[in-house]
């Protein structure tokens, strides 16, 4: 018998060297668990940024309609369980090792041993049937037409959120490439909602609909209002729907927001018993930790998990909007194959003091390096030689007035909001 972490050890342990692209490794071993895929409904989410925003929501509002709900999401924040959940409910301890023990045998007698995430992705296939799931709101990992993910049946709606240029070695070095790789999630007479983007980018969403036979809609930007914002959330209307909350802090968020609602009425116009209550509700309870989230307000601390150019685009506009006026202290990691060059140049004139932290990871780059770096760049920094003493540092710079900013690495968000509750008690 497994316990948890013997379960999570084998799952990161997986690994298939290679890097031919296709669904073939996923596809087998789920055929050995008599493809629970099959039997589960989806919303299929693909997209560069706020896939996981998009999918909170969407959830959200599923749950709120009274429909068992999974959600699927990529990469964790604070610990593995948060990938798999059903009804706001991270998958258990127990209900982990046992799918694990099911799916263990199965993918070692394969000739091909699956990746971590194609692993990980038939462990919930499996924990979601077993949940008996009304519908399963499904985020890609990477990509779209070759990402593991994308072994299911026509969804129930195929959505696409903001397209932007990351891993442009895999998916391709224009928007319009990379988009017509997330345009791979789009199946046969299916639905689809799109984040509106450059012109490039929506013809090639409208060109796959054609030979497909999709029906397409584009999220309601138009009609998108923000009417008031405070680090307590935002009051925006969309089209016909006036006064809505959402709690997720941005400008973006509104934008990911309309996209859902986008998909809320298609899932509507295919007969799920969604209301309007269950719309408001939805948007008003989500929750979706480590996206400009904040974890204290005595002190002010901000934990945000951008990390490539949108993002920090993103970031720099909510520092403007949120914290006007305010001593900004960053407390930040990054990893050293990152172009952190291009992360904190456009945020160095926002920021008062860098805190400079080791992100837990192999290919970290040295606090050290980096206080360097940004010292180099203009910026004040300073390194600190904990993620505990990086808390504290960076809090007593704040004062009671000014607000830490954590932000550069996921990897680094589960280790800082540990010490942050050490340090608060």
């Amino acid at each position: 018998m497994m316990n948890a972490e013997q379960a999570i050890a084998y799952i990161h342990s997986v690994f298939w060297k290679g890097s031919v692209p296709g669904l073939g490794r996923t596809q087998a071993l789920l055929k050995k668990m008599g493809d629970p895929q099959d039997s589960l409904k989806f919303v299929h989410i693909a997209g560069t940024n706020g896939k996981g925003s998009t999918a909170a929501m969407t959830a959200s509002i599923l749950r709120k309609a009274g429909y068992r709900t999974g959600l699927y999401t990529s990469p964790y924040i604070y610990r593995f369980h948060e990938r798999i959940q059903v009804d706001g409910e991270q998958i258990s301890d127990e209900d982990l090792v046992a799918v694990t023990e099911y799916v263990k045998p199965l993918a070692d007698s394969m000739e091909e041993t699956p990746t971590e995430f194609e692993l990980v992705c038939c462990i919930a296939f499996e924990y979601f049937k077993r949940k008996k799931c009304d519908i399963v709101v499904l985020e890609v990992g990477m990509g779209g037409e070759f990402d593991a993910t994308n072994v299911i049946r026509t969804p129930e709606v195929a959505v696409i959120t903001n397209i932007g240029l990351d891993h442009t070695d895999v998916l391709g070095s224009t928007v319009e490439e990379i988009a017509r790789t997330k345009a791979g999630i789009f199946k046969e007479g299916g639905s689809a909602v799109v984040y509106r983007g450059t012109p490039g980018v929506e013809e090639v969403f409208e060109t796959v609909c054609r030979q497909k036979n999709v029906s397409l809609k584009k999220a309601d930007f138009e009609g998108l209002k923000r009417r008031s914002h405070g680090l307590e959330g935002q009051i925006f209307d969309c089209g016909s729907r006036k006064g809505l909350q959402l709690p997720l802090l941005g400008d973006h968020q509104l934008h990911n927001a309309a996209v859902v609602l986008g998909v809320a009425d298609t899932l509507i116009e295919k007969g799920w018993k969604i209301t309007e209550e269950h719309i408001y509700a939805g948007i008003r309870d989500v929750t979706w930790p480590g996206r400009f989230d904040i974890v204290s307000r005595e002190p002010l601390f901000i934990i945000d998990g951008g990390h490539n150019p949108q993002c920090i685009e993103a970031l720099i506009k909510n520092i403007q909007d949120y914290l006007q006026g305010r001593k900004v202290i960053a407390l930040t990691g990054v990893l050293a194959d990152k172009d952190y060059g291009d992360m904190y140049k456009p945020v160095i004139e926002l920021v008062e003091r860098f805190v400079c932290i080791t992100p837990d990871n192999p290919r970290k780059l040295e606090a050290e390096q980096l206080a360097r770096y940004l010292g180099q760049a203009g910026a004040r920094a300073e390194a600190c030689q904990t993620i505990r003493a990086g808390v504290l540092r960076a809090m007593e710079l704040a004062g009671k007035d000014g607000v830490v900013l954590c932000f550069g690495s996921l990897y680094s968000i589960g280790a800082i909001h540990d010490a942050l509750k050490d340090v608060l008690g």
